[in-house]
């Protein structure tokens, strides 16, 4: 049985203009101590995949799918008391922005208690106990002195530490980060990948990946969804993606890497569309 697994998956959003769909039947499955990866251009739908999936998206939008399971229990019948256990404990997601996402009105070790507070039944001293090994297991020096740190008083590759720490308090089965290292410097990028990647092999929990960076996709992922203005044009095992790929805008996705550039340039948004202009085929996921 598959960990999680979504069948047609639609996201549509109520405009000034008319209904927007921005996922239009996309399909995924997570097998337990996989790492899936979710790649494409900003506005392909990769993030509202995952918050449909996580009941996070607005009023506005409307979701449908013609399954959407976690080990074989369909989200979308799920009662919203028995998801809201589901939701922060078994599934879990780091966000884009960690600035953003923590709040600044609190300090990190009561933003990590209330996450304990929430699914678990330990006791006061055993939280407290618990945010320190947390901060200490995402590599947070002086994690005693930390704790009562705000938001704006570290820095952003310290916020997404504490982002995963919070992701991971409860030990998901599944945990989806979305950009993890976006606008985070190359070091410090690398130590955050190393780090979900430690902590996904050491639990065997699954892994869902949503990026742009395909060095990253190379590095991590065992398999791999293409998405592209909503749509999935392919997926693939790793392996297969990168030497093989079927559809064009891979084809153009792989071409803009620095290290497969031809000629003076890389290629353009203009080239892409040439490309799939010129390679149409049916979209086989």
């Amino acid at each position: 049985m598959a960990l999680l697994e979504i069948r047609n998956l639609r996201v549509e959003f109520d405009t000034a203009a008319g209904p927007f769909r921005a996922l239009d039947g996309v399909d995924y499955t997570v097998e337990g101590g996989e790492v899936l990866a979710i790649v494409g251009e900003s506005g392909s739908g990769k993030s509202v995949a995952m918050l449909a999936v996580m009941g996070l998206l607005p009023e506005s939008a409307t979701v449908s799918a013609d399954l959407m399971a976690f080990e074989g229990i369909d989200l979308r019948t799920m009662p919203a008391a028995e998801r809201r256990k589901v939701i922060g404990k078994d599934i879990a997601m780091i966000f884009q922005e960690p600035i953003a996402s923590l709040n600044p009105c609190f300090t990190i070790g009561f933003q990590l208690d209330e996450v304990l507070k929430a699914h678990t039944s330990l006791s006061r001293k055993a939280r407290k106990d618990r945010v320190i090994e947390l901060l200490e297991s995402v590599g947070i020096p002086d994690p005693l002195r930390r704790v009562s740190a705000f938001p704006h008083q570290m820095s952003g590759g310290q916020c997404q530490r504490v982002m995963i720490a919070i992701a991971t308090a409860c030990e998901p089965k599944l945990l989806i980060a979305d950009e993890p290292t976006t606008a985070l410097d190359v070091t410090i990028q690398k130590q955050i990948l190393d780090l979900l990647t430690d902590m996904q092999r050491d639990t065997g929990m699954g892994l869902i990946m949503i990026t742009h960076d395909m060095g990253v996709v190379a590095e991590t992922a065992d398999r791999v969804v293409v998405q592209y203005k909503g749509k999935q044009m392919e997926t693939a095992d790793v392996l297969t993606l990168f030497e093989n790929p079927s559809h064009p805008y891979t084809k153009a996705l792989l071409s803009a890497l620095p290290e497969n550039a031809t000629g003076d340039r890389l290629p353009t948004v203009a080239d892409y569309e040439a490309m799939m202009q010129a390679d149409v085929r049916e979209v086989q996921p």
